[in-house]
Formats: structure tokens, sequence, C-alpha cells
């Protein structure tokens, strides 16, 4: 599928059975020069990759500035909230990400998108934990420029029993 889609889950147990699946594809957002410069300020990370267009165009090997890999996984929960919609919830937590990879770089001015699969699920008291498997696409690329594998925990409304 290419269209952008998300999942709802009205119950919390009901997402166990996507396990293994593709659950959502998010939309393209931009990434502009204005966002990594706003990065660079706040992270402090003024690497000229990143900042100095006219020194990435005669010397990185991408011919322009690229954004910084966590700012694109910074992307990360934004693309899970427009690919994954949980209902009748009370509280998610980011509760860490296994394994996270930067095959491949995010140009400034150019789209990018998540590609999203539930790869674990466990019931927790109260609730469940689960790992998502994000692919980080830009337009025009085959090859991903982020790979991450994101924790949560969710906790049921009081209405709902997991």
């Amino acid at each position: 599928m290419d269209k952008p889609y998300s999942t709802t889950i009205n119950n919390l147990n009901d997402l166990k059975q996507y396990q293994g699946k593709e659950i959502g594809l998010s939309d393209w957002l931009y990434m502009s020069q204005d966002k990594i410069n706003t990065f660079a300020d706040v992270t402090e990370d003024s690497q000229w990759i990143h900042l100095d267009a006219k020194r990435a165009a005669e010397e990185s090997p991408y011919k322009k500035t690229i954004a910084h890999g966590f700012l694109v996984l910074s992307y990360a929960s934004q693309i899970t909230f427009r690919t994954l919609k949980l209902n009748n919830i009370k509280l998610a937590i980011n509760y860490g990400l296994d394994k996270v990879r930067f095959p491949n770089a995010t140009p400034s001015d150019s789209y990018f998108r998540g590609r999203v699969s539930l790869i674990e699920f466990e019931e927790i008291p109260g609730g469940v934990k689960y790992k998502l498997k994000i692919v980080f696409e830009v337009k025009g690329e085959t090859k991903p420029v982020c790979v991450a594998e994101t924790l949560s925990l969710v906790y049921s409304s009081s209405e709902e029993k997991t």
C-alpha cells in the first residue's frame, strides 16, 4: 500500500491481532532547512553537513545539507499518532527504543514518511506494552533513512479491561 492509512483500535487487546503486520503509513512530512537549523540550535549540534549549504554542495556525498538522524527519529511519536489510533486509553508512555539505524540521509527540502508495523505485544497490569517498527522513507529514495524499534506502555481507561 502506498497511500497513507491508519489502524484504529477500540480495545487494547484487539491490537494483538496486528502483531507481525503493517498497521499504518503516514502522510508525507516536509524536512525544511529551518527545521534542521532549529534542531541544531536546540541540541547544539552545528556540524557543517547540516547547516552549511555551500560546503555541503562541494564536499558532502549528498551534495546538500542533511537532517540530523535524531531529528528524523524525533518524528517517531508523531508518525505513531498518525498511523495508530488507540481509543479508550487513559495514558500512553514512550518506554524506549530497542534498535535504531540510519542507513541513509534525509536531505534538506525533502519529504519523508513512516511505515509502521507492530512487532511485539505483551499484556501488563492495567494495559499493554508493545514494540513498533518504523521505517522512515524519503520520497524518491529506495533505501530507508531510519529504521527504529520503539517501545510503548499504554494503559486502559477505567471502562476497559485488558
